[in-house]
């Protein structure tokens, strides 16, 4: 309950944080396999990484070392990896775009 109760904090201030100084990012949905959700911010901090989302799981995963941080079921940090070994220029590429204020492009899902 304590972790659950921490977590809505966190998602407070940082809610806070933005108004504040009216920052407003967007997260575009990059690609979507398999029920899993990939997703980067504009204007995020580095080392360059993007965002996965599956069911009631998130995580975030660098793009050059593959580190997490979050939690993914076994299963689905595996097609994760996979996908991400796949395109990796592809993401480097949406991190760049991203970093100078242009759109990322849509990449291919894990087939």
């Amino acid at each position: 309950m304590m972790k659950f109760y921490r977590q809505i904090m966190a998602l407070i201030n940082n809610f806070v944080i933005l108004q504040r100084y009216n920052i407003k990012l967007s997260m575009p949905e990059i690609s979507r396999f398999f029920g899993i959700i990939i997703a980067m911010f504009t204007d995020d901090h580095n080392p360059p990484h993007f965002h996965v989302r599956y069911g009631d799981y998130q995580a975030i995963v660098t793009i050059k070392d593959g580190i997490v941080k979050g939690e993914l079921p076994k299963h689905v940090l595996k097609q994760v990896f996979q996908w991400m070994e796949e395109h990796e220029q592809e993401l480097i590429d949406n991190w760049q775009r991203l970093q100078n204020g242009e759109q990322a492009r849509k990449i291919e899902p894990l087939s």
